[in-house]
């Protein structure tokens, strides 16, 4: 079962994820756990990717590709994988695509949360993080108990910049430059499986089970 998940940033790829893994036991994988592993690790994989980002460069295609490929590799992976953040563009997919098919393997489901781009302004722009334990509230759907201040602590509830509705827009910009044309790619491989995101999380889930089985 080798599965990516698609959809804009604050779509609700991330707990998606988890979900399937803990249901169906296996690794919820993101390349940001792949990177910080390899690193602390001190992989030659790792110490390469290293040296781009000390530079403030990007790591290339080529590479985050490698990394994805060792870590699909390793033993947990045997009943399968989600790829949650990779790949982003389609020069990544069509690594990976080469990658899978030396071992005659390929993505088998890559499912698509969609959500429009206003629910995602609303819902990220609207979320509210604590300055001291990192407790996520939202405005309108997990209000806290008195204003700005933190259920779980006390500390005072902050909106990140990355939260703000500008930052979220340009992250949404890139995304349908980058990201959205694998829709495409996945839809033309006979892997793309659409789900309207803008349902309760339970019921996005129930949908999820019927496509895996």
């Amino acid at each position: 079962m080798k599965i990516i998940m698609l959809g804009a940033p604050g779509a609700g790829k991330g707990t998606q994820a988890k979900q399937i893994a803990q249901a169906y036991d296996i690794p919820h994988i993101s390349t940001g756990d792949i990177f910080r592993a390899n690193i602390k690790e001190g992989t030659e994989l790792g110490k390469k990717a290293q040296e781009y980002m000390d530079k403030g460069l990007l790591v290339p295609d080529e590479l985050v590709c490698d990394l994805v490929v060792d870590r699909i590799h390793k033993d947990d992976c045997e009943k399968g994988y989600i790829l949650d953040g990779f790949p982003r563009t389609i020069p990544q997919a069509n690594a990976l695509d080469e990658a899978l098919a030396k071992d005659g393997e390929k993505i088998e489901f890559a499912i698509d949360i969609e959500v429009p781009d206003e629910n995602i302004i609303n819902r990220m722009s609207g979320r509210r993080s604590c300055k001291d334990c990192g407790a996520i509230f939202h405005v309108q759907y997990n209000p806290p108990k008195k204003e700005n201040c933190c259920d779980v602590c006390g500390g005072e509830l902050i909106l990140r910049d990355d939260d703000k509705a500008e930052t979220v827009k340009k992250r949404l910009d890139v995304y349908h430059e980058q990201t959205a044309p694998l829709i495409t790619h996945y839809k033309e491989a006979g892997s793309l499986h659409e789900i309207d995101g803008t349902q309760d999380i339970k019921v996005v889930f129930e949908e999820i089970k019927s496509i895996l089985g």
